[in-house]
């Protein structure tokens, strides 16, 4: 299993609209995996493997690279940064974190906190209060200098390693370096095979802020199967009633049937769920009330498409500590490329 990619992906900072740097570290990665690459005025990365026979049917896989993150939106004159979140945060898990804040002439280390008084001097009261996003700042320690070297606009994202920990990966922004991994791997362990279909992997930008580069991408290439690829919840820990723990860690890839933004193509699930059975590879259906994810944009493209999600269940999700586990990693990988196989000349 390539973990050294997937720590790379993790590592690499790319918040909505910043994605530079995660797509190319992901244009050096599939050198030699397509015959066509471009990146689109967006910013997305859209990526071809063409058929051997005409009329072939379109595939697409979208694959979203941007993280949750801040933008610098205005820097005081002590040197402190106020920021701007892209992306949904829990202010819950946001205290006292290390930050990157990436600039032009590099990237700077910097500490988050929300203003207030410390625990010595505050009231318990004040204990009690959970800041609003806007209350956090970054401090880089530069003081005054700090304006000569950060601009409005720089990205800030977490600064915290990959780690492995037993079975389970362990980052932040594995929502959705996981499936940059997976559009990338899933092609290498096809090979030479499903050549039978035109296949596009499509390393979107912007799905943090609403689905924007797989909209556009998915407009572009008119896909007649989608095939939207993230991570979903997995919320088998304390405190969560079983009934709405989504996916179990260690039992599959997730079989994504509906969320706020689409509902799945019932033909399509019940012909990877066949695939999955009759390859063992483990798969568990999942369903969320809200959120959205980029399968929805290519469901909705031009005429349409009939679309599905396959996701992979995450612990812990839209902070620092996300965990995966390698066996539903491995089963999204496998599937994928069992699917895309499928198409034979």
């Amino acid at each position: 299993m390539n973990t050294d990619l997937l720590k790379r992906l993790c590592e690499t900072p790319g918040v909505p609209g910043h994605e530079h740097r995660v797509r190319d570290l992901v244009a050096a990665e599939i050198d030699g995996l397509f015959d066509h690459v471009e990146t689109d005025p967006m910013g997305s990365l859209l990526c071809r493997r063409d058929a051997s026979v005409e009329g072939a049917p379109r595939i697409m896989l979208l694959c979203h690279m941007d993280e949750i993150g801040f933008l610098v939106s205005h820097i005081d004159e002590k040197g402190f940064l106020w920021l701007q979140p892209v992306g949904g945060f829990d202010p819950r898990n946001l205290f006292s974190r290390r930050v990157l804040v990436c600039t032009d002439a590099g990237d700077i280390k910097g500490v988050m906190n929300p203003g207030g008084k410390p625990l010595h001097i505050s009231k318990p009261e004040d204990r009690k209060k959970v800041p609003d996003v806007g209350e956090f700042f970054v401090d880089t320690g530069l003081g005054e200098a700090a304006a000569e070297k950060v601009k409005v606009g720089d990205m800030v994202v977490m600064d915290e390693p990959f780690l492995e920990m037993g079975d389970k990966f362990v980052s932040k922004a594995l929502d959705n370096r996981v499936a940059c991994w997976l559009g990338i791997e899933a092609i290498r362990q096809l090979g030479k095979k499903g050549r039978g279909a035109e296949i596009h992997v499509a390393f979107t930008c912007q799905e943090e802020v609403g689905l924007r580069g797989a909209k556009t991408a998915a407009y572009k290439v008119r896909p007649d199967i989608g095939i939207g690829v993230d991570t979903t919840l997995a919320c088998d820990t304390p405190g969560v009633p079983e009934k709405d723990r989504t996916t179990t860690q260690g039992k599959g890839f997730g079989l994504h049937l509906r969320d706020g933004s689409f509902i799945a193509d019932r033909d399509l699930v019940v012909d990877i769920e066949k695939l999955a059975e009759a390859r063992g590879i483990p798969c568990q259906r999942t369903l969320l009330a809200a959120g959205g994810q980029d399968g929805a944009a290519a469901q909705q493209a031009a005429a349409g498409a009939r679309a599905v999600g396959v996701v992979v269940g995450t612990r812990y999700i839209h902070t620092v500590t996300e965990m995966v586990d390698r066996t539903d990693l491995e089963a999204a990988r496998d599937i994928l490329a069992a699917y895309l196989e499928g198409f034979e000349a």
